[in-house]
């Protein structure tokens, strides 16, 4: 009887001892939770944006002539001269209208010479009174004519000569190709890509910076970009263009900045980080603003998790919001916040009013 007592005293003290520390267990684990504080549109000091790196000067080249592509040396990454011959056409067009303004020429010629043995021949009978004013005034007239109808078709000729030339495609400036948009053998028209020439030394960042900001981007103004390619390396740029004005497909405004030393490790394309620090800008815009992945909604509306107590104490409460525009930065917030409150911006679905949390 006593062994059975001493085993029934030692299953119940394994019972609270289980349970105390399944309870132990559950008061020491916390759900760690992303958080962020409430603050104006517009008023983020440290803020990031996407572009593509391109170098300073990009050349899209192409034929001002039509024809089929005879010859092409044209590769990508290739290097290239100034001058340097890249590609030409058949030129059967030009070549036929240059041999028909040469006859033109010839023709005129002819006429011009004919005009003026007229003239001198008149002029003569004129002295000797052997003919008329008139005959004399119509023969200055015929061989002006012949010789305005002489020059008009020179200066055909030098056009027609310019056009042939225009058949034949020379690197504008030293650079790379970048891309090559035709085969040999080729029909194409004046105009059409047929490579692009990357010709210049510095490399630029394109984006584009969302109305909330764009009055804090100045020219002048230094950046720090990185590139996803690129890890653990961060470079300095300043900002060398403001565009005025939107641009209707993305709803931004166009910047380009200039990096201040460029790498060859950074090719024209890649993905770039740039980051603005907006701390010296006055904020005027005090309208509140939160991200929209922190924003819930409920049978009560929309909701969001506030962050109350430090540290250890942390923990949610559910707060109801109203509210207005969505914004690049996030949704306007119309009321149930202040400034400089923390709310949860991740998990949303898995947190429960009052539950303890880890901030991270």
């Amino acid at each position: 009887m006593k062994h059975i007592y001493n085993i029934l005293i030692v299953a119940i003290s394994l019972l609270f001892t289980s349970c105390g520390e399944e309870e132990k267990k559950q008061e020491t684990v916390k759900r760690p939770v992303k958080y962020q504080e409430v603050g104006y549109l517009g008023g983020e000091k440290i803020r990031t944006f996407s572009g593509t790196a391109q170098t300073d000067k990009i050349i899209k080249m192409s034929f001002r002539n039509s024809g089929i592509i005879t010859e092409l040396n044209l590769k990508l990454g290739q290097k290239v001269k100034k001058g340097q011959l890249l590609g030409k056409l058949d030129n059967v067009q030009s070549r036929l209208s240059y041999e028909q303004a040469l006859t033109q020429v010839n023709s005129a010629e002819s006429q011009v010479n004919t005009a003026k043995l007229s003239l001198d021949r008149v002029r003569a009978l004129y002295e000797k009174g052997s003919t008329s004013l008139s005959d004399y005034e119509a023969a200055k007239n015929s061989y002006k004519t012949a010789s305005e109808s002489y020059k008009s078709s020179k200066r055909g000729l030098a056009i027609q000569q310019e056009q042939i030339r225009y058949g034949y495609l020379y690197a504008p400036e030293n650079g790379t190709i970048a891309t090559v948009d035709v085969e040999i053998d080729e029909n194409i028209s004046p105009g059409q890509l047929i490579a692009t020439l990357n010709s210049g030394t510095d490399m630029e960042i394109t984006l584009g910076i969302p109305e909330s900001v764009i009055n804090g981007v100045k020219n002048g103004m230094s950046v720090s970009v990185a590139f996803s390619s690129l890890v653990n390396e961060k470079f300095k740029a300043t900002v060398t263009e403001v565009s005025p004005a939107v641009d209707a497909n993305t709803s931004t405004y166009p910047v380009r900045v200039k990096l201040n030393n460029t790498s060859d490790k950074i090719k024209s394309g890649m993905a770039a980080n740039v980051t603005f620090d907006f701390g010296d800008r006055k904020i005027n815009n005090k309208t509140l603003v939160v991200p929209s992945n922190a924003i819930g909604e409920d049978s009560n509306g929309r909701f969001v998790f506030l962050i109350e107590g430090e540290g250890e104490n942390a923990k949610v409460k559910k707060q109801q919001v109203t509210i207005g525009n969505l914004t690049p930065e996030g949704f306007e917030i119309k009321s149930g916040l202040t400034v400089g409150q923390k709310i949860a911006t991740a998990g949303l679905q898995t947190l429960l009013n009052g539950q303890a949390v880890k901030l991270n």
